[in-house]
């Protein structure tokens, strides 16, 4: 996901000049491209993300657009006061991209663990946080963020993860995008950041039948796509790598609810969050390993449908 960012975002700042590039002192062998091509446009702040936020904010007010990349926590939980009042209350145009979400850096253990930004930020008024599901994704959605003004986060997973989309998929603000959809599926799984390949392949080997979709945005949602989801379905699990409190699974719940309490929805669908419960993970491993050991697996809901 990491090198789609960059070769999109490179191509974003071919075509727009006010792109500008700040990163917290890593990014080597996957940035230095960027810093070559627009050596005017690029800084590394070194490992002082709380300053590279306000920086940004500064920058974004001389009319630049301005992308700041770290590794998970660093540039969203512990710049958390800089994004509040320095990007988010002024409507400043960064944009905070984390790279490593959830347990991607799971050997390097709790402080690189990226498992509450999401329902973080997701709070914060005016605040479009995302969560591309495959580099295809990543490919849409950082070419939609440069083009969007306004305060914008982007969690990616790390590399090597597979395309789940021949092409990018066009994006709207809030977008939901379909993954896998057959005609008499009653079950659907919605799923958000790399949770989509993880589902992805979980289906294709044990429940064709079941469909998938991709929310690569966690918020806003597209409130009538999600009415329609709620319609079609009598039952969804939601998939997330992330603390079950406040994440993308509570925002689905959230948004359901005020869709019939609206009158917009007659019913609600049976809802399943799968998430990471609400606990720090003690053990250091892969990601994998993580994933499994929290919980984080489709087999359990799967078997009630049955």
């Amino acid at each position: 996901m990491r090198n789609s960012f960059i070769k999109t975002l490179m191509e974003q700042a071919r075509q727009d000049e006010r792109i500008f590039l700040l990163c917290g002192d890593l990014g080597y062998s996957v940035l230095e491209p960027f810093a070559e091509a627009f050596p005017d446009r690029f800084i590394n702040v070194g490992i002082a993300e709380q300053n590279m936020v306000g920086l940004a904010a500064g920058l974004s007010l001389e009319g630049y657009t301005v992308f700041c990349y770290s590794i998970g926590n660093f540039p969203t939980l512990r710049a958390m006061e800089q994004i509040r009042y320095d990007v988010a209350y002024h409507d400043a145009n960064v944009k905070i991209i984390a790279v490593g979400g959830g347990y991607a850096y799971g050997p390097l253990s709790t402080s690189h663990h990226t498992t509450e930004e999401l329902g973080m930020l997701r709070t914060i008024p005016g605040m479009v946080v995302t969560a591309p599901g495959d580099p295809a994704e990543v490919d849409a959605m950082t070419a939609f963020i440069a083009q969007h003004r306004g305060p914008c986060y982007m969690r990616l997973n790390k590399a090597g993860e597979p395309r789940l989309h021949a092409q990018p998929p066009a994006l709207t603000l809030g977008g939901i995008v379909p993954v896998r959809v057959n005609a008499e599926s009653t079950a659907a799984v919605f799923a958000t950041g790399d949770m989509v390949g993880y589902a992805a392949r979980y289906l294709e080997q044990a429940a064709p039948h079941i469909d998938l979709y991709s929310f690569p945005f966690v918020n806003p949602i597209d409130s009538a796509q999600l009415a329609a989801l709620a319609v079609r379905y009598t039952h969804v699990a939601t998939i997330e790598e992330h603390q079950a409190n406040g994440g993308f699974g509570s925002a689905i719940l959230e948004r359901l609810h005020d869709l019939l309490s609206d009158g917009a929805l007659a019913r609600l669908p049976a809802v399943r969050r799968i998430a990471i419960p609400n606990a720090f993970v003690s053990s250091a491993g892969s990601q994998e390993f993580l994933r499994e050991k929290m919980g984080l697996r489709l087999d359990d809901w799967h078997a009630t449908l049955s």
